[in-house]
C-alpha cells in the first residue's frame, strides 16, 4: 500500500480517451480544451449537439448528443465511442428560488440531471473500465454538496447526493483499479449562475479553474477536490460553529442571494430553459 500517493494504475493522458458530459459550454468546454492540450482524445457529449460540435471541432475531438437522464442514450453513446479511459460527469442544472414555489417538474429535472446523470454514466462506462483494469471517473458536484444555501434546496440535495454517491462508488471500484474523484467548485462564472450575485465575499472561480482541478485529479486521484482549494475545511468549520455564528456569517456574505437575483431577466431566461428540458 502506498501511504503517500495512490495505488491506482496510472493513466497517460497523451492518447487517453476522455468522455465529457455537458461539454458544449462552461466547465465542460473548458475541460475538453484542457484535456486536449494534454494530448487526450476528447469526446464532447451534450444535449445540445450543435454546441458539442463547436467544442469538438475546436479540440479536434468527437461530438455526441446525449441527454444524461436517459440510460439508453448512454448505452448507445458508449457503444459508439468504445474505450473510455476517463469519464467526466459534468452535466448539471441549477434552478434557484423558493423551495415551496419550485414546480415539481423542475425539481425532478434537477435530480434526474444532477444525480441520475452520474448514476447512468458510471453504470454505462465503469464496466468497461473494470474489464481493462484501469480508469478514472470525475463527478463534478459543488460546494453546495457540503454547504446548504437558501434558494437552492433541491440543487443542494442533488449535490449532497453526488458527493455521497462518489464516495461510496469510490470504495466499490477501488479494488478494480478504478478511481472516483469528486470536484466541488464554489460559484462559477457560467450560465448556471447567470443573473445571480457573484463575489462580495463568495469565492468565485472561472470554468478554466475547475477544468484544471478536474485534469489534476487524473494524477492525484484524490477523493474530493474543492475549487478553490483553500475551501477544503469549510464544511467542517460550519458544522462545528454555533448556529448564531453561522447565521451572522451568512448575513454578512449575503447568504440569501439565490433568492434575490440581481438580474431577474437574465435569470428568468436560464430558468425557462430548465423548464423546457
Amino acid at each position: 500500500m502506498n501511504l503517500f500517493g495512490n495505488d491506482y494504475p496510472a493513466i497517460d493522458l497523451n492518447g487517453a480517451r476522455v468522455f465529457v458530459t455537458g461539454g458544449g459550454r462552461g466547465i465542460g468546454a473548458a475541460t475538453a480544451e484542457s484535456f486536449a492540450r494534454k494530448g487526450a482524445e476528447v469526446v464532447v457529449a451534450d444535449v445540445d449537439l450543435a454546441a458539442a460540435r463547436d467544442v469538438a471541432s475546436a479540440v479536434h475531438g468527437r461530438a455526441v448528443r446525449l441527454d444524461v437522464r436517459v440510460r439508453e442514450q448512454w448505452d448507445a453513446a458508449v457503444g459508439e465511442v468504445g474505450r473510455i479511459d476517463v469519464l467526466v460527469n459534468n452535466a448539471g442544472v441549477m434552478p434557484a428560488g423558493e423551495f415551496l414555489a419550485e414546480p415539481d417538474a423542475v425539481g425532478r429535472t434537477t435530480i434526474d440531471v444532477n444525480v441520475w446523470g452520474l448514476i447512468h454514466g458510471m453504470r454505462a462506462v465503469v464496466p468497461g473500465m473494470i474489464t481493462r483494469g484501469r480508469g478514472h471517473v470525475v463527478n463534478v458536484a459543488s460546494l453546495a454538496g457540503k454547504v446548504p444555501l437558501p434558494g437552492l434546496a433541491v440543487y443542494n440535495a442533488s449535490k449532497f447526493a453526488a458527493v455521497g454517491l462518489s464516495a461510496a462508488t469510490r470504495l466499490e471500484f477501488a479494488d478494480h483499479g478504478i478511481s472516483v474523484s469528486c470536484v466541488l467548485p464554489s460559484a462559477v462564472r457560467t450560465r448556471l449562475s447567470s443573473g445571480l450575485t457573484l463575489g462580495r465575499g463568495l469565492p468565485t472561480v472561472d470554468p478554466e479553474d475547475v477544468a484544471a482541478a478536474i485534469v489534476k485529479t487524473c494524477h492525484t486521484r484524490r477523493p474530493e477536490t474543492p475549487v478553490p482549494a483553500y475551501l477544503s475545511p469549510l464544511d467542517l468549520a460550519l458544522a462545528a460553529a454555533p448556529e448564531p455564528a453561522t447565521r451572522l456569517v451568512r448575513r454578512l456574505l449575503n447568504g440569501t442571494r439565490a433568492l434575490h437575483p440581481t438580474d431577474p431577466t437574465t435569470r428568468n431566461t436560464y430558468e425557462s430553459e430548465i423548464r423546457t428540458l
